[in-house]
């Protein structure tokens, strides 16, 4: 933004050596167009300044937000880390649909097309939910 004033600050002087007449029409404009000139430069500062500090208290904000995710997910990401032939380790803990009770499951060694039975009531684990009709009620079978 300097380079903007400093050309703004060279027109003014220009005009000063020019010993423009403000009583002249013609002289009265220009010095107009300078007065106004400068004042749109000062606003162009202040606003680069403004965004400057908008600037850095965005980055802030940003690091402040990666370090709270990196709290909050690097537990998480601790328990199910995925490995390079794509298989978890780690256990996911479930919450059974009937009783209640939690079950701790190893993703790898669980058959999701086989029934899970739930070790507390003896009811499956992962039961099949009825498909929906486009009304959003249950499909009547035929």
């Amino acid at each position: 933004m300097s380079r903007l004033t400093d050309r703004i600050s060279y027109l003014q002087g220009l005009a000063e050596g020019m010993k423009l007449n403000p009583d002249k029409d013609s002289h009265k404009l220009i010095l107009g167009i300078l007065e106004v000139l400068g004042e749109v430069g000062e606003s162009f500062e202040a606003l680069a300044e403004s965004h400057g500090e908008l600037s850095d208290y965005v980055e802030s904000i940003d690091e402040d937000l990666a370090d709270l995710e990196a709290d909050l997910y690097d537990d998480e990401d601790e328990d199910l880390a995925e490995d390079e032939d794509g298989t978890f380790e780690g256990s996911i803990e479930y919450e059974c649909p009937h009783c209640g009770t939690t079950v701790e499951i190893d993703p790898d060694e669980v058959d999701f097309d086989e029934d899970a039975l739930c070790p507390q009531c003896g009811k499956e684990l992962f039961p099949e939910l009825p498909e929906e009709g486009l009304d959003g009620e249950p499909e009547e079978e035929e």
